[in-house]
């Protein structure tokens, strides 16, 4: 029974007409894994309704395209892979979303091969440690949290070069001028730094002491960009 379970539907017919039921059971199964699929990533995972609906119709999607080339799995593979990474034409990736784009299509290129106990096994095991890793922040550095990118505006009268030193070495870890800009035809100059402060929560202390210093000119603080070249 358990052997029967495991065993390709389209084993002994691969280049034979594929019957209607066995059509029918590959399609409504890769629709399946793909809401699973959709559900998993939605755990603790930011989305959009389109990419959460295109991950749960891509399994679908290969599936077909698998079946139609009877079993060429190379000739499957590159159709569906242009169909897959179509999205990301218009669109940057991140590392997360093309890891999940092609377990959909993992799971497609095995419900299309036939075995269907397999692609529910694979998306079960890979979907759970997808839960997992995000469950427990896998990967994320600590001192991200406290990270941020300063946007400042000081008068041109003051020295932008150590203008804040005092302040930075009493808040911040580490902290690295970034960009130095003028405004204002020249009477203001606005700065970016990259900060990184020494504990969490002081945030309202440290901008109030930046008014008091740039004569309550402009201060911005925001989460910190990326500054480094990498799959995010």
């Amino acid at each position: 029974m358990a052997e029967n379970l495991f065993r390709g539907l389209f084993d002994a017919e691969t280049a034979g007409v594929i019957p209607v039921a066995d059509f029918m059971i590959c399609v409504v199964s890769s629709l399946i894994l793909g809401f699973m699929l959709s559900v998993m990533y939605m755990y603790r995972n930011t989305y959009s309704r389109s990419f959460i609906v295109t991950i749960a119709t891509i399994p679908a999607i290969v599936c077909v395209v698998i079946m139609m080339v009877n079993g060429n799995v190379g000739a499957g593979v590159a159709v569906a892979g242009a169909f897959g990474l179509v999205r990301f034409r218009s669109a940057p990736g991140t590392a997360k979303e093309i890891g999940v784009l092609f377990m959909a299509m993992g799971a497609g290129i095995i419900t299309g091969m036939g075995y269907i106990a397999y692609a529910f096994l694979f998306v079960v095991i890979m979907g759970a440690v997808d839960m997992f890793y995000a469950r427990i922040d896998f990967g994320t550095r600590k001192s991200a949290v406290l990270a941020r990118t300063l946007h400042v505006t000081i008068p041109e009268d003051l020295d932008y070069a150590d203008v804040f030193d005092d302040l930075f070495e009493q808040y911040a870890g580490k902290c690295e001028l970034l960009n130095v800009k003028t405004t204002n035809m020249g009477s203001l100059f606005k700065l970016t730094y990259h900060i990184t402060f020494r504990e969490a929560g002081r945030e309202k202390a440290f901008i109030d002491e930046l008014r008091c210093r740039n004569g309550n000119l402009e201060v911005s603080l925001s989460y910190q960009e990326s500054s480094v070249l990498e799959m995010m």
